[in-house]
């Protein structure tokens, strides 16, 4: 081994102890800082080296760009649900038929049911070989590329393990992190997730691993299946897992008594509210894999185990009345005024209504005592009404709005869409300063302030669009309350450097609707300047790859107000990115002359999301499925053998990776 591998490795080896102390043990050895050093350095390197590249390596926690349609692949043993009770005395009757059964001593093992997506990973000679989703609880999903993004999941094993086995857990969505999500997309005005486990589920079967690297995924695992197993239990099987460097939960509890379990739902009933991530219930899993076998399964559950969901914590409050949002695109929400009551260790004041259809199932009344639960227990939500205490002097029935709460416009509910909007854009105060507050976020223009100062500027009558922005002179802003020079001359050299931010990110500032950070990029790629996406036709919108009709028909009605054209031209006079960069520019070609491809399999040099651009730019067009209209089918590792076989009835060539990136000349 040379000097340079013998560096690689043990940089790694040391960015694998510090991974494990930080993610598993809870116990950093080493600063953020240091750490990020190490992982530069290391990066460096194998970029240097390539010879030395290995899947495995701690760079891959990342997240490659690389994407993949998920291969379906078969359990060797079956990943089977569990029988539930809310009962204690269904618990009883679990441990008592358990008792007779065995008819001699035996523990049970309680464990936390934390709530997320479940997991199987197996390991090969102490490496993480493939990671699969439970699926139908025969197939599921291989994410192994999502789950090595996991930090506290072992890319590769400490001490002696089998040469083979399987270990299972639940991928979670920590609450801290669940709550950064939200709020970000809640700043975006996109659906928020109901709960981590949705969020947790969502995250897994996203097609680029780049994206589950960044929300932060957690996994903790809870049971050993193999031939060679370490012990005869499954206390003893986790606490070798836990040696080898896996996160076990440290809550378990080895029971010997009903009392011991009965004791364990106590504790944990309430206690469970102070974990760092979401749970639904107990598991009670009998000791001894012997005494497991003997007991042996029903055709959906094994009678060696049962879980114990806990009742979700529910209040009982008045409904004062029921008020209306208004976000930036128009979209209304309405929210319900509630008499405070204390839920799940919270003052409960107000909760999300979500949109017409849900008032009208509620059949709310303005007075009536509700039932509040907390989705996820973190978003209050009424589910409930208490009809039983309505009188006769109920209050008036609660329906939606048909005007804007701020400025009276009627109320718009397209086709298909459960959510009623406000038209109005350019009239109604809190579209004009929601637009202005998106446009100035990180992710668009980047410009160095916040929704305060977006609220003085418009209520000083300064800023009524986004291109007013930059017209702000110095004196006018040291004419505002609480202004000093040096805030001052900060947010006017903030909008001189957003004028450097690329095209895609200024065409997501502009808020049109549908239009997020992802369909940016794909128009801006695509159609290469401001000028040709505005003169589009909604059919060569959809020409655009993942680019539907209602995208494409709000786009080309955003083009089609005058308005809108108006405030873009003042956009381009100031300096804005208004075309995309001469490097993506020089790389059109017209090589594919309007083909159409499909893409299939998993590919070792580019993306898959790489490829469709590529295509885009060389003058092809991307098809979603092969059929008599595909020209030839783009094939990586893993093409399905029924879309191979249905190109080779059709006639239609299959072109490798490298036949492909010869035939563009890249």
């Amino acid at each position: 081994m040379n000097e340079i591998e013998s560096k690689i490795n043990r940089i790694r080896k040391e960015l694998e102890r510090h991974n494990h102390n930080y993610y598993v043990l809870s116990a950093p050895t080493v600063s953020d800082r240091e750490f990020d050093g190490m992982m530069k350095e290391l990066l460096a390197l194998e970029e240097q080296y390539p010879e030395y590249a290995d899947s495995l390596s701690p760079t891959q926690r990342v997240g490659s760009d690389l994407s993949k349609e998920f291969e379906q692949v078969e359990h060797q043993y079956p990943m089977l649900s569990l029988g539930n009770t809310y009962s204690e005395g269904e618990i009883r009757d679990f441990y008592e038929r358990t008792a007779r059964t065995l008819n001699e001593p035996f523990e049970i093992v309680a464990e936390l049911k934390y709530d997320g997506t479940s997991i199987s990973l197996i390991y090969e000679n102490g490496r993480l070989s493939r990671a699969v989703t439970r699926g139908d609880g025969t197939r599921g999903d291989d994410v192994t590329a999502n789950v090595k993004t996991i930090r506290s999941v072992p890319l590769k094993l400490q001490g002696d393990c089998p040469e083979k086995f399987e270990i299972r857990g639940e991928v979670l969505l920590p609450w801290a992190e669940f709550e950064r999500l939200n709020k970000e997309r809640e700043e975006q005005e996109e659906p928020l997730f109901a709960n981590p486990r949705n969020a947790a589920s969502g995250t897994l079967k996203q097609q680029n691993p780049a994206v589950v690297a960044e929300r932060r995924l957690d996994a903790y695992l809870y049971y050993l299946l193999g031939k060679s197993l370490p012990s005869d239990t499954h206390w003893g099987n986790l606490a070798a897992a836990r040696s080898w460097g896996f996160k076990i939960p440290d809550v378990m509890r080895l029971c010997g008594s009903l009392q011991d379990l009965l004791d364990y739902i106590g504790y944990w009933d309430a206690e469970r509210k102070n974990l760092p991530v979401a749970t639904d219930g107990i598991v009670f899993k009998v000791n001894s894999l012997r005494q497991q076998r003997f007991l042996g399964f029903t055709a959906k559950n094994p009678r060696w185990a049962i879980s114990y969901k806990f009742q979700a914590e529910r209040a009982e409050t008045r409904l004062n009345s029921v008020s209306y949002q208004v976000g930036r695109t128009g979209v209304i929400t309405p929210v319900a005024n509630l008499e405070p009551v204390q839920l799940a260790g919270t003052v409960v004041k107000r909760a999300s209504l979500h949109n017409a259809d849900i008032i009208a199932e509620l059949d709310l009344h303005a007075g009536d005592l509700v039932h509040v639960e907390k989705g996820g227990e973190i978003i209050p939500k009424i589910v409930g009404v208490n009809r039983d205490a309505r009188s006769m002097l109920m209050g008036e029935k609660v329906t939606f709005i048909a005007r804007c709460p701020e400025c009276g416009t009627a109320l718009v509910r397209e086709k298909g869409e459960a959510g009623q909007y406000c038209p109005n854009i350019w009239g109604c105060a809190p579209q004009i300063k929601g637009k202005i507050e998106h446009f100035v976020t990180r992710r668009a223009m980047n410009i160095n302030i916040g929704r305060e100062t977006v609220e003085d500027l418009y209520n000083a009558g300064y800023v009524h669009n986004t291109a007013d922005l930059y017209a702000l002179k110095f004196a006018d802003l040291m004419r505002l309350e609480r202004w000093a020079e040096k805030s001052a001359q900060n947010l006017l050299d903030s909008l001189e450097e957003s004028k450097k931010a690329p095209f895609e990110r200024v065409l997501y500032a502009l808020g049109i609707r549908y239009v997020g950070e992802t369909v940016a990029k794909r128009l801006a790629y695509s159609l290469l300047s401001i000028d040709n996406i505005a003169k589009a036709s909604p059919e060569e919108l959809t020409d655009v790859d993942e680019i539907g009709l209602r995208i494409a028909q709000s786009v080309a009605g955003y083009f089609a107000d005058e308005r809108n054209r108006t405030l873009v031209n003042r956009l381009k006079e100031y300096g804005l990115q208004m075309e995309a960069s001469a490097k993506v520019q020089t790389l059109r070609t017209d090589r594919l002359g309007g083909r159409t491809i499909v893409i299939s399999g998993t590919f070792a040099r580019h993306s898959r999301d790489e490829y469709k651009l590529m295509i885009e730019r060389h003058g092809g067009k991307n098809g979603s499925s092969i059929s008599g209209k595909t020209d030839c089918v783009l094939a990586g590792d893993n093409m399905g053998p029924a879309k191979r076989e249905k190109a080779g009835r059709l006639g239609i060539k299959i072109m490798s990776e490298t036949e492909f990136l010869k035939l563009i000349d890249e």
